[in-house]
């Protein structure tokens, strides 16, 4: 299959403004009635994301995995699950996805593998210290019959980051590393055929005409040296500063800077990282020139619905990018957080303030991430059936943290009662509330007023009208728990925060969230003016 073209040298590249949409794969669309979403739902569904106009689909991982986490536990980075419809199914979608000038990012896991990788199994029955756990991070353990961990760092989700083998022989053994579940052990990046391995990858699927990757947990790969004890253990993938080891340390700029030097023989393509630095000089380091095009600012997805917080939230992620010249990113939630209606209080305003803050990140400049269903207004679903919860965070913290499931729900597509034409079988993986109804894609493609419908024109004139040009904003004066800020190009972007209506400033009505009132700006509302 043919590259897509390069990019015009003197143009901008295409992901600098483009609005993403990030595919759950087993929660968009299935099309071989097995329940679980896959690559030929995504396909089938590929008019209505041309109709809502995006630009790029970021698609979560469908690589061959045993899905002891959602398919971030990988077997074989190049090679697509059955569950998701194997190789040519992707193929299938690359190729008419491009048809329809949407592009295609896809989700590359270089932490950890899976425990059913053919490395892993190997270091299982290999000796201490062989060349195949050096593909890994095992350790001896502490205590004198090394029945301790070699550290206190815990797992993300919950418990010892480390896990004790089994040796050949028949006793206990060293200690391997896994800053998530065990079924993922952390490889090791000081290993030259772990780096080989993975720039193969790289090679592997631009070479099959993907346009670029979400390189999950980017901050990680690189450990300090000696493995230190944690100062303050914290589950949290969040760095504030110095004291987690198990993020952020220097070795991973280089690991960067070798995805990079892979990148740049695909002009077209583009890395995504995934990067939880709070700090703003930090984050920045992440998106110098030689390192990943892009990386996520999860600041206003960690924000509450509060002018001032938000505007805050802003100047830090423009801060955060401007010193190196690279392209801020704004997301309001994906399949690791809850969703931005509940976030926002839940119900009708719920709802409106999501429209609102869509408005916001839409209006900036930089490249937007939508999460499939935000454009339905979907709320996040706490009220799960135990029985039917899949996220390790469930069984990890003793049945104390539901985890992820409610924000990973399938979409409503069509009908009155579910699965909602999400899928031929009787039931989808995860169930759908039955008062999804109102909120289907159907439903709200056929009222001009609907959540979906406000998502199209907003992405429309994102693109096409001059006045979303220039990199940089300004603030523009406004009441007191509202903000307003003008781009270069002449927009001017209003979010009304408070509980009564605003005036507007002066200019022509582009387009508003909620409906105005007497000709001013509602509550939990937003108005783009020129």
């Amino acid at each position: 299959m043919d590259r897509t073209e390069p990019a015009d040298g003197d143009a901008q590249p295409w992901w600098r403004s483009a609005v993403f949409y990030q595919v759950y794969p087993r929660s968009f669309a299935d099309s071989d009635g097995d329940g679980v979403g896959d690559l030929g739902g995504i396909r089938e569904k590929l008019g209505y994301l041309e109709l809502l106009g995006v630009d790029a689909l970021w698609i979560c991982p469908v690589m061959r995995s045993p899905m002891a986490d959602g398919g971030y536990d990988v077997a074989d980075p190049r090679d697509i699950d059955p569950l998701f419809g194997g190789m040519a199914a992707m193929d299938a979608l690359i190729a008419e996805a491009h048809e329809r000038r949407i592009k295609i990012t896809m989700d590359l896991v270089p932490n950890h593998t899976s425990d059913q990788h053919p490395w892993f199994v190997a270091a299982r029955t290999a000796a201490p210290g062989s060349g195949e756990r050096a593909r890994y991070i095992f350790r001896d353990g502490r205590g004198p019959d090394g029945s301790e961990p070699p550290n206190n760092w815990p797992s993300i989700f919950g418990g010892p980051a480390w896990t004790r083998v089994t040796e050949p022989d028949g006793t206990p053994g060293q200690w391997y590393l896994h800053i998530f579940a065990p079924e993922q052990p952390d490889l090791n990046w000081e290993n030259p055929e772990v780096v080989a391995d993975f720039e193969q990858t790289l090679r592997f699927w631009l070479d099959r005409g993907i346009d670029g990757f979400r390189i999950d947990v980017a901050h990680g790969m690189a450990k300090p040296p000696g493995l230190p004890d944690m100062a303050n253990v914290s589950t949290k993938m969040l760095v504030h500063d110095d004291d987690d080891p198990r993020f952020n340390n220097p070795g991973v700029h280089e690991i960067h800077r070798r995805f990079r030097k892979v990148l740049d023989e695909y002009p077209h393509a583009v890395s995504i990282g995934e990067v939880w630095v709070d700090d703003n000089v930090r984050f920045g380091e992440y998106v110098r020139p030689d390192e990943l095009h892009l990386a996520f600012n999860f600041r206003l997805a960690e924000t509450a619905f509060n002018a001032e917080s938000v505007r805050t939230a802003i100047d830090h992620s423009l801060a955060a990018v401007a010193p190196v010249g690279a392209t801020p990113t704004w997301t309001l939630s994906n399949h690791d957080i809850e969703r931005e209606v509940t976030r926002y209080g839940g119900g009708v305003d719920g709802v409106e303030r999501a429209k609102a803050m869509m408005m916001v990140e839409l209006a900036l400049p930089g490249s937007v991430f939508l999460y499939n269903g935000s454009e339905l207004g979907l709320p996040n679903v706490d009220d799960l059936p135990e029985d039917v919860l899949q996220d390790p965070v469930w069984e990890r913290s003793g049945h104390t943290e539901r985890g992820r499931d409610g924000c990973r729900v399938p979409l409503p597509w069509e009908g009155d009662t579910p699965p909602f034409g999400f899928t031929a079988a009787a039931q989808s993986w995860l169930p759908e509330p039955a008062e999804w109804a109102r909120l289907t894609v159907e439903a709200q493609l056929e009222e001009l007023g609907s959540t979906v419908s406000l998502y199209r024109m907003a992405i429309e004139m994102r693109g096409t009208r001059p006045e979303f040009a220039g990199e940089r904003i300004e603030w523009y004066g406004s009441p007191k728990g509202c903000l307003a800020f003008r781009r270069p190009g002449g927009l001017v972007c209003v979010l009304n925060a408070t509980a009564a209506p605003i005036p507007l400033p002066p200019g022509e009505l582009l387009l508003a969230s909620a409906t105005l009132k007497n000709g001013q700006l509602p509550p939990d509302a937003a108005a783009w003016l020129v």
